[in-house]
């Protein structure tokens, strides 16, 4: 793959804000297993080969298990993840497919009768961010490491 522009290098400031958006990420109710699994499945949606090497690493060292994550592009068919996880990844799906129908009603609905409103909202951010991370590492041909 042809090298592309380093985007922290050209504009640090735009990194900087990201990793802004990553700080307050750390402050939510978000379990770490929670924001891996929408790293993780986002990136998979976006075709992101180096935020899944990255996230599914990161995933491994605070204790998930192999198993779920090879099956986590396929979540539905499986009982491994509990129903809190398949909203999460529900939720993570269709905003990550905004194009397609955005976060519909009826899975909008399920996630108030769930949660509360801080952390659907937190649940939002961390799958807006990574998106964002996902745009960029495509789109400047960012590889994992070898």
């Amino acid at each position: 793959m042809e090298k592309r522009i380093n985007i922290n290098e050209v504009e640090p400031q735009a990194y900087k804000a990201m990793y802004a958006l990553e700080g307050y990420l750390a402050t939510t109710q978000l379990s770490k297993t929670h924001k891996e699994l929408i790293k993780i499945r986002a990136s998979q949606i976006n075709g992101c080969a180096f935020c899944i090497d990255m996230h599914t690493k990161d995933a491994l060292k605070n204790g998930e298990t192999n198993q779920r994550i090879f099956l986590l592009n396929a979540w539905r068919e499986t009982d491994l993840f509990s129903e809190e996880e398949k909203l999460i990844l529900s939720i993570t799906e269709e905003i990550t497919l905004i194009h397609d129908k955005g976060l519909s009603n009826e899975t909008y609905k399920k996630a108030e009768q769930f949660f509360d409103k801080s952390f659907i909202a937190q649940i939002i951010m961390a799958i807006v961010t990574i998106n964002a991370w996902n745009r960029i590492a495509v789109s400047t041909h960012l590889e994992p490491e070898k």
